[in-house]
């Protein structure tokens, strides 16, 4: 699942919707997720978009609070 249509009703600029969409990338190629339609992306969107509602502004960070909070160990 793409990230965009969950950022369709969300109040972000584009500028941030860019970082968001950079972190869920990100954070897929982190979990090795390549197939879209694995409902686990959708997890991860969920709180990708959570971690950025939160004032967190960087792709980078975002992406690895996302995984710590997944529970998702180190490399």
């Amino acid at each position: 699942m793409p990230i965009g249509p969950l950022l369709k009703n969300a109040k972000f600029t584009p500028e941030q919707r860019q970082v968001i969409e950079l972190a869920f990338n990100s954070t897929l190629r982190k979990l090795n997720l390549v197939d879209r339609n694995d409902p686990v992306c959708e997890i991860v969107a969920h709180k990708i978009i959570k971690i950025a509602e939160n004032g967190v502004t960087s792709a980078v960070a975002i992406s690895q609070m996302a995984t710590r909070e997944l529970g998702i160990p180190k490399e």
